[in-house]
């Protein structure tokens, strides 16, 4: 592998949300590193240190010791551009539902330059819809519609792969301009939220509806940070024209 797709590859982090059994956290560390991805985030495991992880992380057992523990997933995203949410099921109110091929050739070009994110939830119950939203794409594994759940390992594996093939695959280039972290997004949503609120946009009876669609508006949009510069710029004319203590930081 070329030291670009190496380099890129070192951006990504795996992120298991509330994962409930060792043995699988074990077998992803080993499904990770067969790919060269070494980064191994763990949000709020039920049991963790545990032999049973350490079994089966055969040859992996770094990976599993360098894992980063985290309270919560928006802990766990820090820092990143891009995360991918992955989910067998389709979200009404969620980002459009891309294929984990796709999905990978666009986080290979956003690891060229930041911070990439695949993020994976609980075993049983998988990621929440509030888990969904604070990322920017739903991605899902092609499987049988008569049986479509992965194992969590498995589903780690698959998309292990496919990262490594889209960095073998394309020329990486940082896009034009340097991607809005999930922080910048998410205090743009603030700021549009209550700005929305004072003009009295929002329904106040169901403000999480209208969020959503937003969310999702501007997850397609692939922001740049001076985008996002910009649309705070705008918000904060209009807090000004408002009241002059109306700007938020």
């Amino acid at each position: 592998m070329n030291p670009n797709a190496a380099n890129a590859l070192a951006r990504v982090r795996v992120v298991l949300d509330h994962p409930s059994h060792p043995g699988n956290i074990g077998s992803a560390a080993r499904a990770m590193k067969t790919m060269g991805l070494t980064r191994l985030v763990l949000v709020a495991p039920r049991r963790m240190p545990d032999e049973e992880a350490h079994a089966l992380a055969t040859g992996a057992i770094d990976v599993l010791q360098g894992a980063r523990v985290c309270a919560s997933l928006r802990e766990a995203l820090e820092g990143t551009v891009l995360a991918l949410a992955f989910s067998a099921r389709r979200r009404q109110l969620s980002h459009a539902q891309l294929g984990v091929r796709e999905a990978a050739l666009e986080a290979a070009r956003a690891a060229a330059g930041a911070e990439v994110a695949l993020v994976f939830g609980n075993e049983q119950a998988g990621l929440s819809n509030s888990d969904v939203l604070l990322c920017n794409r739903l991605v899902h594994i092609p499987s049988d519609l008569n049986y479509s759940s992965l194992n969590l390992a498995a589903a780690v594996q698959v998309a292990a792969y496919e990262m490594r093939m889209a960095l073998g695959e394309r020329k990486l280039h940082a896009g034009a301009g340097e991607r809005a972290t999930l922080q910048d997004l998410e205090k743009l949503y603030e700021h549009l939220e209550e700005s929305l609120r004072v003009t009295g946009f929002l329904d106040p009876g169901k403000p999480k509806r209208l969020m959503e669609r937003l969310r999702r508006l501007f997850a397609r949009a692939a922001l740049e940070r001076e985008e996002v510069a910009i649309l705070r710029g705008m918000l904060n004319a209009y807090d000004q024209a408002r009241s002059p203590r109306g700007k938020l930081d």
